[in-house]
Formats: structure tokens, sequence, C-alpha cells
């Protein structure tokens, strides 16, 4: 069962509020055992869709119509911006493990562990400058690479050599992180890490030591805002947001 399947089948039963795809982050708001719950996902596009013939959301318009199931499930859609709606409804709806989560974020971990270790990131975060003069090798691999950045395809080399990988929750959108895990030598401590990732104890079971995501404060607020264009730098400050980390049992770093 795929990483995703087995999130799709933890989620809690619930009503869909609000559904805001954002210029850079998607929320979705759903009421769920009688809780008002929001939760993120990056907002991705995928190449090959066009607005008149082939829409990037075919039911929009009427998502907030559709059952929570249904919703989540576009979690698979070939659509990646169906696929972070469908994120966004899975991390909404995921069991809340409060007593599992410390108030800490994947930058602050990151920079305390690396020294002294090889460490690749999937993904170009804000953070890479000061994690680069901190560790003793740093491989940022992108899909659209800047300055200093490697291609994705690079992966197959550097990804094995590393022995602390940091992979951003946008991979459950873009079908990648299967591949990607594989190639992560048994000793490497592998972090998921982003808005996008899923805060539950279902990742440690695919080779994921270190959970970092983002709960969601006021709700109201944060939908306003990326209906907005907000960044999650901007959610932050405000206070709308906070980031967490889980740590998988047995592992102390």
């Amino acid at each position: 069962m795929s990483i995703t399947n087995k999130l799709l089948t933890a989620i809690k039963p619930g009503k869909i509020l609000a559904v805001q795809v954002g210029l850079w982050r998607t929320a979705v708001l759903v009421e769920t055992e009688g809780e008002i719950q929001c939760r993120l996902a990056a907002t991705l596009t995928a190449p090959g869709y066009k607005h008149h013939d082939r829409p990037s959301v075919r039911s929009a318009g009427h998502l907030v119509e559709m059952d929570y199931s249904e919703l989540a499930g576009l979690v698979e859609s070939e659509s990646y911006t169906e696929a972070s709606i469908g994120l966004a409804t899975i991390n909404a709806l995921l069991p809340r493990e409060p007593d599992q989560w410390v108030d800490l974020n994947a930058e602050d971990y990151l920079i305390k562990n690396c020294p002294g270790k090889s460490v690749a990131v999937i993904g170009h975060f804000p953070f890479i400058d000061r994690l680069r003069r901190s560790a003793n090798n740093l491989w940022v691999l992108e899909l659209d690479p800047g300055e200093g950045d490697l291609p994705a395809a690079s992966a197959p080399e550097i990804i094995p050599q590393a022995d602390l990988v940091a992979i951003t929750g946008t991979t459950l959108i873009n079908k990648t992180f299967d591949g990607l895990i594989a190639l992560c030598q048994p000793k490497a401590i592998v972090v998921m890490l982003g808005p996008s990732t899923p805060i539950s104890p279902i990742l440690f079971n695919f080779g994921v030591h270190v959970i970092s995501g983002t709960i969601v404060n006021d709700p109201r607020e944060t939908l306003l805002g990326i209906g907005q264009g907000i960044s999650l730098h901007q959610l932050r400050q405000s206070g709308w947001i906070r980031f967490v980390t889980m740590r998988r049992e047995g592992n102390d770093r």
C-alpha cells in the first residue's frame, strides 16, 4: 500500500466547509468530530493543463459539495493542483496527536543536527544558506534548480551519500516520494518538512524519522490570507500558524 493510500485509510469522516487555492498555498477547512480544523499544502501546477479544455481543477466551484473521501482522494490526481487540494484535505482530517508534537521548526532541527554530516535537501528552502554554513557537505536538489542547486535528476547519485536527508512534503503531491526514499541509505536520518507534510506517525512506517509540519492557529485569517497570496513567512509572523515536529520513537536525534 502506498503512503498516500495509507493516509487515506486513516482520515476521519468530516464535512468540507471551505477550500482555498491560493498562489502559494492551498487550505482546506473541515468540521470533524465536532471540531473545526484547517490544514495546508503547497499549491502546485503541472504542465499540460489548459483552462479551456483540460482545467487543473475539474470541479472548481463545487469542491465543498464533494464527499470528504472524494476530495481527499484527489491526492492521487495527475493534476498537481487537485493533488494539492487532496493532500490539504488529508492533513485536515488526520487524527490529531498533540502529545507527540513539540514546537520546533525544521530549520532549527536541521541546523542542530547537520554539523559534521553530509546533507541532501529536496527542495530549495529559505534556510539553505544557513544550513550550508553548518553542514560538512550540502546538496540541494531541485526540479527547477537555481544558483548552487543540483537538478532533481542527480538524486540517484547524491542521496545515497547523505547522512541526513530532508524531503519536502510536496513530493507527496508530485508523486516523487517513493523513488526518493528508496535512495536513502539505511543509516540516514530522513526528515519530511514543509506545510504539505502530514503530521502523522504513519510516515514513520515509510522510512521517515522526523516529521516537521504546520498547524493552523487561526483558520479564518489563514484562509483570507491564502486567498490574497500570503506567504508562509507572513502567516507565521502573524501568529496564524505554527511549526511543530514529531520524532519516531527511539530516534533521539
